[in-house]
């Protein structure tokens, strides 16, 4: 492996930075995830990406769902949370750096993805303090060991790029049995529990639904809030392409029912497509 090294910024506050401790909580989280039986191998999973004090439980039920298949590669698509940028940042090399040792950057498919369309931009800047990504890789560490890493960063969410950035992972993965797509995302933001459970209902409905147009209306429209809206609907445009059109929202949360306060809470959802 060459090329630089992604150091974690998240370690020791949004995750523990002890290793066997961090090994140990995120296989509690998927321990306790009990799911449905999943026939066909997956394609995709949208995983929460908050502390994992309160969103851990839930991303373990995405994780448990792939955890007993062989990936070679997975594609994280995040949301940028301090930067707009009108593109897809791609950190093309090197590896990414947790507790629990380094992901490689799948340097291949990173290099394919850049040079198949102008959505694609080698830049570094984008990742250096972005937790959305950060967050989902101890689980991927832990339920898929040998896996590569192809780190990606919206900058814009919009449907046309989602749509642009689906077309491009259909054309330049030749093998889609052996690559995982995650969409890092949490639901809506800061509104009373009973208000955030209706809009994140809403959500979680589209996508039980395989409903990308209502998706992506009710993102753009408020119907409901997804911060990592452009991650879920890439990840569904993807799985469509493959003609794998089913998902299952597998478990919902918000931070409510970890702290207790009600007043202002954030929305979680784990579910894999299939």
């Amino acid at each position: 492996m060459t090329g630089p090294i992604r150091k974690s910024i998240i370690a020791g506050s949004w995750y523990p930075d002890i290793p066997d401790l961090l090994r140990d909580e995120v296989f509690r989280y998927m321990e306790k995830a009990s799911i449905p039986e999943i026939p066909e191998k997956p394609v995709a999973i949208i995983s929460p990406h908050a502390g994992y004090l309160f969103s851990g439980g839930v991303a373990g039920y995405a994780y448990k769902s792939v955890s007993s298949y062989a990936y070679t590669s997975a594609v994280v698509i995040s949301p940028s949370h301090r930067a707009f940028f009108p593109f897809v940042s791609v950190w093309k090399s090197g590896g990414f750096e947790t507790p629990l040792g380094i992901v490689e950057v799948d340097e291949e498919l990173c290099g394919r993805l850049l040079e198949s369309s102008e959505i694609f931009r080698d830049d570094q800047r984008a990742h250096l303090s972005e937790h959305a990504l950060e967050i989902q890789l101890p689980f991927l560490q832990s339920a898929l060991q040998d896996c590569k890493l192809c780190p990606l960063i919206m900058g814009r969410q919009d449907l046309s790029l989602c749509e642009d950035l689906a077309r491009a992972l259909v054309e330049q993965i030749p093998n889609p049995e052996e690559v995982l797509v995650v969409a890092s995302s949490d639901l809506s933001h800061f509104h009373p529990a009973k208000q955030a459970e209706i809009m994140d209902s809403t959500i979680s409905r589209h996508i039980e639904e395989f409903d990308i147009d209502g998706l992506s209306q009710d993102l753009e429209h408020g119907g409901g809030e997804a911060c990592g809206g452009g991650p879920i609907l890439a990840a569904l445009l993807y799985a469509k392409a493959l003609g794998r059109t089913t998902a299952r929202v597998l478990r919902y949360a918000h931070s409510g029912h970890i702290t207790g306060d009600n007043t202002s809470v954030v929305g979680y959802l784990s579910a894999v497509v299939y």
